[in-house]
């Protein structure tokens, strides 16, 4: 295995044990949890985290949907994609699984590991078109300010805060509506230990990022709205 690959391993493992730990173990409104935006905040600082810590080495993709409008915008190859991804579902999985060990251990523990879904007994309830919708749009946007905080004239120094920001409003914003994906690894490790809706429900957390990402990608590449020879801060 690479170093990138356990790179984007240990990336992504963090973000879905902080961020979706946060949820499950610090989540509950009120004075006895860190409410929406402590969950919000916790899924962008592990990202920025994970940026100055391995973006050196990987990129600090951990994201499929990353990856994908990477390579899209001509920053990397097709295989090394495909060798990015193994390695983010790897780390969402071994995350949720360690997850679901620290939680169930106390008896307060209901079940639940932060899976993302929409429709009712979901959060706000929201229908499947405006939980697609939200995906599709708030992953390009996220794609978006990654390609462009990494691309010509950028400071790649700044690049993970810009990012990990980003992540953070995007929350604020969604989490009501699909408890926030926008990354098919984050969705699949805890659907896969949740079962049930989760796991029905979870191609719409693969294919709405993919599509979002995938639009960001090709116009960084057409440079219809960006220069499509901009330096491979993130290449593989």
């Amino acid at each position: 295995m690479s170093s990138k690959m356990v790179a984007e391993f240990i990336g992504t493992f963090t973000l879905v044990l902080f961020g979706c730990g946060a949820a499950v173990i610090a989540g509950a409104d009120g004075l006895s949890g860190i409410g929406l935006a402590g969950i919000s905040f916790a899924f962008g600082l592990a990202l920025i985290g994970m940026a100055y810590g391995i973006g050196p080495v990987s990129g600090c993709h951990i994201n499929p949907a990353v990856s994908l409008g990477v390579m899209l915008s001509g920053r990397m190859t097709a295989g090394d994609m495909v060798m990015y991804w193994v390695a983010q579902v790897a780390g969402a999985i071994a995350a949720a699984a360690i997850l679901l060990l620290i939680a169930s251990g106390t008896a307060s523990y209901t079940g639940g590991l932060g899976a993302n879904g929409w429709g009712p007994g979901y959060l706000g309830e929201y229908t499947a078109v405006a939980a697609f919708t939200f995906e599709v749009v708030a992953t390009f946007v996220f794609v978006v300010v990654i390609l462009g905080a990494t691309g010509k004239g950028a400071s790649v120094q700044l690049a993970g805060l810009a990012i990990g920001l980003t992540l953070v409003v995007i929350h604020l914003v969604g989490i009501k509506v699909t408890g926030v994906s926008v990354n098919p690894a984050r969705s699949i490790g805890p659907a896969l230990f949740s079962g049930g809706t989760a796991l029905t429900q979870l191609w719409l957390f693969i294919l709405a990022p993919a599509m979002g990402a995938a639009l960001a990608g090709i116009l960084f590449r057409s440079g219809i709205l960006f220069r499509a020879d901009v330096p491979d801060a993130l290449q593989a």
